[in-house]
């Protein structure tokens, strides 16, 4: 096994194959940069391009451009406070408020360093577990990894800081939303409302951004600020970028935990990155001394998830090579790539063909290298982009966020849920509403409903009278679920705290009072109708595909009525965070105003076409809101319909939507879909 190791590095340090994988470390960077992208479409794309090459080369250039998109998509996430890929969206939570501080070359030196760290601790995990890893494997069986996606959800306590029921009422929220769609079990139409765009679920793409992106830039054009606040320190982002590289070497042990975890958790087949970074941020909140700062620029905060993130792909490699069983959808991706290539994953990859193997494992370790290296040269130019002024940011990004939704399904509904979900995650946003637990139990509930169902069906079959949870006193099983009780204790334990011990003593502390009408009260009862017009809906679904969406609305129903009692019957001693203190006393005028924008924008993708509005849309922002020259809205709107059209309508070959320009003049649609 040495001398095949050795041998493969040999192979991967030829010129050419270097030369290969530097261009795919490029390419990687480049797709991770761009919200809604991310390492799956980049597969896609690129395979094709590997048929003529050797098998080694072409696994060097698929496993290289992959490894890097989780380094690249902490530009924006740091940034705009927009997940490159699902896999940064646990970045989004510290690394955003380090931007606002001021700290983004802070946060670019934590998050490349832990980045590259994790993808060589998965590499060099990957490398020493081939060849013990397939009894543990096969050890796994749906009882377990049911429970691994219960022991997810209850990250949620640990993310909702001082409002858990919210936060486990969100989670419970996004299993809801999961359940969208055709059911997997009867084939129930679960809540679709006869639109055969809800048939296949809600995408996660426009759900993502949605969630996180748009609430961040409504804000940002609310305030008409940058991003950052503190521009001398944004300015010297070449020695904050030194500060978040010793961060990382002071949090040693948190890396390496972290790296473990998410290299441990990616070889869990349908543990997709998403999954992974949530964890790894929880065991940091969880795990760390002095989490008061976590959620407002902790630089831990950064370190954990992003070298779990990278540390993640060395592992979900595992059951793809050892077992021809992919962890993720991009590994699924590459099974078909091996196959194309002639190799079949499993015992020959681990003897005939153990240098291609230890070369793709070599691969793996100069990608995660060479990426955080040039994202590390670059940290200083990224940082400055926090400086740049509102009215040309905003529309950019917007424009982005839009193009990214677009690109998932090419259809309408994905803009529509885009601004739907976008509007939900603005009013969680001001009334402190936990948004990642949405998502994570969203990400969960399709591998949640399909693991419990085949736990149940196998204990059903293998026992004559037993009720079908026999797998419970699986002793793996058993142990995940005291994991998960010890969960939700140490996340609901300051909430008690302050509500039954600390009596209204100290600042932020909870007091029983008598009934008000509050925002969140509002909020609340209007979920509850919500959920109660889901759950009569819900009777008309088989009994199979009725059993988990309905168990998920009982949570949510419960842990909202909670949430509707405390924000009714008790108030927060000091006070409460408000929008007015958050934005400024002219939000509501300056709110309608970017609500008109955006709705602007769309009815201009309507008439004109998807291109042609973004010229319109980025000129009339800059200018008008932005104050720009005319000048510079110019070239501003040019510059970013070039960047789509290369990269959306050249590189990935966008179907654009029709527009009634083109519907009422023929002769025009080619022209308007060309633009």
């Amino acid at each position: 096994m040495i001398e095949a190791a050795f041998g493969a590095l040999e192979m991967v340090m030829d010129p050419t194959r270097l030369m290969i994988l530097a261009v795919a470390v490029l390419l990687g960077l480049g797709i991770g940069v761009i919200p809604g992208l991310g390492g799956i479409v980049g597969l896609a794309i690129l395979i094709p391009f590997t048929y003529t090459m050797d098998p080694l080369a072409a696994f060097a250039f698929l496993v290289g451009m992959g490894a890097v998109t989780t380094t690249s998509d902490t530009i924006p996430a740091v940034l705009f406070g927009v997940p490159g890929t699902s896999g940064s969206a646990a970045t989004v939570v510290d690394g955003f408020p380090m931007a606002k501080n001021g700290e983004a070359g802070r946060a670019f030196g934590a998050a490349y360093m832990a980045s590259l760290l994790g993808g060589v601790i998965g590499a060099v995990l990957l490398a020493m577990t081939i060849p013990v890893i397939r009894p543990m494997m096969l050890y796994f069986g749906s009882p377990e990894l049911f429970m691994l996606t219960i022991l997810g959800l209850t990250m949620v306590a640990a993310l909702s800081g001082k409002a858990p029921m919210r936060g486990i009422a969100a989670g419970a929220i996004g299993l809801v939303i999961a359940m969208i769609g055709l059911g997997s079990q009867g084939g129930s139409l679960r809540w679709t409302f006869d639109q055969l765009y809800l048939w296949d679920g809600l995408p996660l793409v426009p759900l993502t951004l949605g969630l996180f992106a748009l609430p961040e830039l409504i804000d940002m054009a609310i305030a008409r600020t940058k991003i950052a606040r503190n521009e001398e320190t944004a300015k010297s982002s070449r020695s904050g970028q030194m500060q978040g590289i010793r961060d990382v070497f002071k949090n040693w042990w948190l890396t390496i935990r972290c790296g473990a975890l998410g290299a441990g958790l990616g070889a869990v087949p349908g543990l997709g990155s998403a999954v992974v970074d949530w964890l790894a941020y929880g065991h940091a909140k969880r795990s760390e001394k002095n989490t008061e700062r976590f959620g407002f620029g902790d630089v831990r905060g950064v370190i954990g998830p992003e070298s779990a993130n990278n540390a993640k792909t060395g592992g979900s490699l595992v059951p793809t090579l050892a077992f021809g069983v992919p962890g993720s959808a991009s590994m699924a991706l590459l099974l078909g790539a091996f196959l194309m290539h002639g190799l079949v994953p499993g015992p020959d990859m681990l003897t005939t063909n153990l240098d291609i193997t230890y070369g793709i494992i070599w691969s793996l370790a100069l990608a995660n290298i060479l990426g955080a290296g040039l994202c590390l040269i670059f940290a200083d130019q990224f940082a400055k982009v926090a400086l740049v002024r509102f009215g040309i940011l905003v529309p950019v990004i917007s424009v982005v966020v839009f193009l990214g939704a677009y690109q998932g399904s090419a259809s309408w509904g994905d803009i529509i849920i885009l601004l739907g979900v976008g509007a939900i995650g603005w009013v969680m946003k001001q009334l402190d509403w936990p948004r990642p637990p949405l998502l994570l139990g969203f990400v969960l509930g399709e591998i949640f409903e399909r693991y419990l169902w085949i736990s149940v069906n196998t204990s059903l079959s293998t026992s004559e009278t037993g009720s079908g949870f026999e797998w419970i006193t699986r002793p793996l099983v058993i142990l995940l679920i005291a994991l998960t009780v010890w969960g939700l204790f140490q996340g609901a334990r300051p909430w008690l705290k302050k509500t039954f011990m600390e009596r209204g003593e100290t600042k932020g502390s909870i007091i029983w009072c008598a009934p008000r009408v509050t925002p969140n009260s509002l909020f609340s009862g209007l979920l509850l109708i919500v959920f109660g017009v889901l759950w009569v809906q819900a009777g008309d679904f088989s009994f199979n595909d009725r059993v988990v969406p309905l168990s998920a609305l009982s949570v949510a129903i419960g842990c909202t009525a909670l949430s509707f009692m405390a924000s009714t019957f008790t108030r927060q001693v000091g006070g409460e965070a408000t929008v007015a203190g958050a934005l400024g006393d002219k939000w509501p005028g300056r709110l309608a105003k970017v609500v008109g924008w955006l709705f602007g924008f769309t009815v201009l993708i309507w008439l004109i076409g998807f291109l042609p509005a973004i010229f319109v849309f980025i000129f009339a922002f800059t200018a008008l809101e932005g104050k720009e020259s005319v000048r510079l809205a110019l070239l501003t709107a040019l510059g970013t319909v070039l960047f789509s059209y290369g990269v959306f309508h050249m590189g990935i070959n966008v179907n654009w939507p029709s527009s009634v320009i083109g519907d009422v003049f023929p002769a025009l649609r080619d022209l308007t879909r060309f633009l």
